[in-house]
């Protein structure tokens, strides 16, 4: 699969999800250029929802399927990557428990993200490979877990894990609802009911914090969670309320709070400083697996957040592809209010701390830019090409929960 010329930084406007969309005027100057121009168009949810509609669509999983089955790489290795992982297998026993904790005394919820990454992978394999042994494994999980969970708790990392595992359980479940052993109605219970509370407490009162204490990704995977449970739930206020909190939310996870500064790079591709960039870049690459995962279920929804703001995302995402691929990029001191003071703090240069690390998110990313929209992603690219294909998923990338923060096998279901 050939990539784009580095010198054809835009070869057309990109496709609109519903009409036609405004493209973006000149690139500014190579300066850094603070603020965003926000869209002032009223959003309203889909008046019917698509399923299977959140990180992935019917069109995807056929094509996987189609792909597969003729032995075509490069789905064929991403389909390999799936069958070889410990958790994609249908022996797979759920470890079901009333409260989760994370954060504090008591921890378990490893428990939680490692049985959701087996659900995910198990419907993978039945939707691609029409294994029914997985779809029994995945619905089993799911099941055990809506009919158990009462409660996540722990210190301000409960969030983190309302967040994180809200809209990941979610997207398991909206693979699986058209599965007849799976408990569709328990599965929307839950996430209404348990995770839900939690996702909506945290973007309104931040825990009690000022309002830009808390870390971009902390917003962003709690967004994530609402939207996946409108569409999950067929909650058309839920699904509003996670696309406006997108556009204009008061925290950091907001796309112009997200991405603060924008730049013109010497070779001339628009790009945005991450609000993470100078805590460290696991937090940053973190930081595109969250976005996109936001975007992906909006744009299987008819919503381009892709795009927004003037494709402000990309520019982000090339920012930080090309800083984890070894480039230089610029960095605008970046200050903030902490704790419930919000007492001043600054950070001044960018952060080298886990330069470079491999996680699976740039698959979705540069599949929907480069090969949907037809844009020149050049370093998005690289940083898929160069250091993550074929994507796998939980469980490749370590034991730790950075390795579950997203579900992956992008290559299986992204390529085009």
């Amino acid at each position: 699969m050939s990539r784009t010329s580095p010198h054809e930084h835009l070869r057309r406007p990109e496709l609109s999800r519903r009409g036609l969309l405004k493209t973006a005027g000149g690139l500014t100057a190579a300066v850094a250029l603070g603020g965003a121009t926000m869209a002032t168009t009223a959003h309203a949810a889909p008046a019917t929802f698509t399923h299977p509609g959140m990180l992935h669509n019917a069109g995807d999983i056929n094509r996987a399927k189609v792909r597969v089955a003729a032995g075509t790489d490069p789905w064929l290795s991403g389909w390999n990557r799936l069958t070889a992982n410990s958790h994609s297998q249908s022996t797979w026993t759920n470890r079901a428990t009333a409260t989760i904790i994370r954060g504090g005394t008591g921890q378990n919820y490893s428990l939680l993200y490692n049985d959701i990454a087996a659900a995910y992978q198990n419907a993978l394999r039945w939707k691609v490979g029409g294994t029914e042994a997985n779809a029994v494994c995945a619905a089993n999980i799911l099941n055990a877990w809506s009919r158990t969970l009462t409660s996540i708790g722990g210190d301000a990392d409960r969030f983190l894990a309302a967040g994180l595992y809200g809209w990941q359980f979610a997207n398991a479940c909206e693979l699986m609802r058209d599965y007849s052993g799976f408990d569709l109605a328990a599965a929307q219970e839950l996430m209404a009911n348990v995770f839900y509370p939690m996702n909506n407490s945290f973007l309104t009162h931040h825990n009690d914090a000022c309002i830009t204490n808390y870390w971009a990704n902390w917003d962003l995977c709690n967004m994530a969670s609402i939207l996946a449970i409108g569409i999950l739930n067929e909650d058309s206020s839920k699904y509003d309320q996670a696309v406006t909190y997108f556009k204009s939310g008061a925290g950091n996870g907001s796309i112009a709070h997200t991405v603060p500064y924008l730049y013109i790079d010497p070779d001339g591709y628009a790009m945005g400083q991450w609000q993470e960039s100078g805590r460290g870049q696991g937090h940053t690459v973190l930081g595109m697996g969250q976005m996109g995962a936001v975007c992906e279920m909006a744009w299987n929804q008819g919503d381009d957040l892709y795009s927004y703001d003037s494709r402000r995302f990309m520019k982000a995402a090339q920012y930080v592809a090309k800083y984890n691929s070894g480039g230089d990029v610029p960095f605008t001191t970046y200050t903030w209010g902490t704790g419930q003071s919000c007492a001043q703090s600054s950070q001044t240069v960018i952060s080298s701390a886990s330069r470079g690390q491999v996680r699976p998110v740039w698959a979705m990313l540069h599949f929907h830019y480069n090969r949907r929209v037809n844009l020149d992603d050049k370093y998005i690219s690289a940083m898929y090409y160069d250091l993550v294909a074929p994507e796998g998923g939980g469980g490749d990338y370590g034991s730790d929960s950075g390795g579950y923060d997203q579900l992956g096998f992008g290559t299986l279901m992204y390529a085009k």
